[in-house]
């Protein structure tokens, strides 16, 4: 019977160092070969995949759910209005906080994110085991694959989610007072060790999502499988018949699952594909 994988991508699919393992490359090959869907399902954009190097896909989630495309069909698409997206830039800088725009054209940030965000994507790839990141180069990162905006250039009405960087753990709590009309979220640690907070459309959830492209597809939620790392695949976890966690993932996501495969970056993807009879 043919199933339906899901995977999330930083952690799952690549490491933290944004590289796909080969092995993991091949894994998705065989598997679609056998005639298998498999899917990304993750926070990312579309211009942040379409920087990556990953292997053919039959279709994406995106945004954390936001956004659904099957085979380059767009099934849903749910943004921030200008409005919401105004009122979170505001709030920034009301409290010198960068953030990130995150659209399907690309990935926006402003003055104060160059100056904060290296440091906290250094902090982030660190806590995942990286050794001595380079803050320049993530500085260079930023430069070469963001969009810089400004003024009233940042109000846009095209924004899937909005990632802005924790000064403490404080700011995700106020984002949620804040911020009742959408759904706060942190990413890159563990409760207070967070790095960001994110903010997207209320109701909109990775389980939701793929609830969407099932139905699209005509598919059976019996012939699912989701693999992730994190706390926000949970909901990936509460819709799937059988659901797997890297050996890189956090105890949450370890103890949700159905089977615990290899860290990402020791085949974790083929050999939990080889276990589940995938290839």
């Amino acid at each position: 019977m043919a199933k339906i994988v899901f995977l999330d991508v930083d952690g799952t699919l690549i490491d933290y160092h944004a590289k796909t393992p080969a092995s993991a490359k091949t894994a998705i090959d065989l598997a679609r070969k056998n005639g298998h869907k498999v899917y990304i399902c993750t926070g990312c954009s579309k211009a942040e995949i379409l920087q990556r190097d990953l292997p053919e896909l039959d279709g994406m989630i995106g945004a954390n759910g936001g956004y659904v495309e099957d085979n380059g069909e767009v099934i849903l698409h749910h943004s921030l209005t200008k409005e919401q997206t105004k009122h979170v830039i505001d709030w920034c800088g009301e409290r010198h906080i960068g953030y990130i725009l995150e659209a399907n054209s690309g990935r926006y940030y402003d003055d104060t994110f160059l100056e904060q965000g290296p440091d906290a994507f250094a902090r982030y790839a660190e806590g995942k085991g990286a050794q001595h990141v380079d803050r320049e180069k993530q500085k260079d990162r930023i430069r070469e694959q963001f969009i810089y905006v400004s003024g009233e250039d940042a109000y846009r009405d095209d924004v899937n989610k909005i990632s802005f960087v924790l000064r403490t753990y404080q700011d995700h709590l106020d984002s949620i007072t804040e911020f009742p009309d959408m759904i706060a979220h942190t990413w890159g640690g563990v409760g207070e060790s967070a790095i960001f907070g994110d903010l997207a459309p209320a109701g909109i959830t990775k389980k939701y999502a793929i609830e969407i492209l099932l139905e699209h597809l005509g598919a059976d939620q019996k012939d699912t499988i989701s693999f992730g790392d994190a706390k926000i695949d949970l909901s990936m976890f509460e819709l799937c018949a059988y659901n797997v966690a890297m050996g890189n993932g956090g105890p949450e996501i370890k103890e949700a699952a159905d089977y615990i495969t290899t860290d990402v970056n020791d085949d974790g993807l083929y050999n939990a594909f080889k276990y589940l009879g995938l290839i």
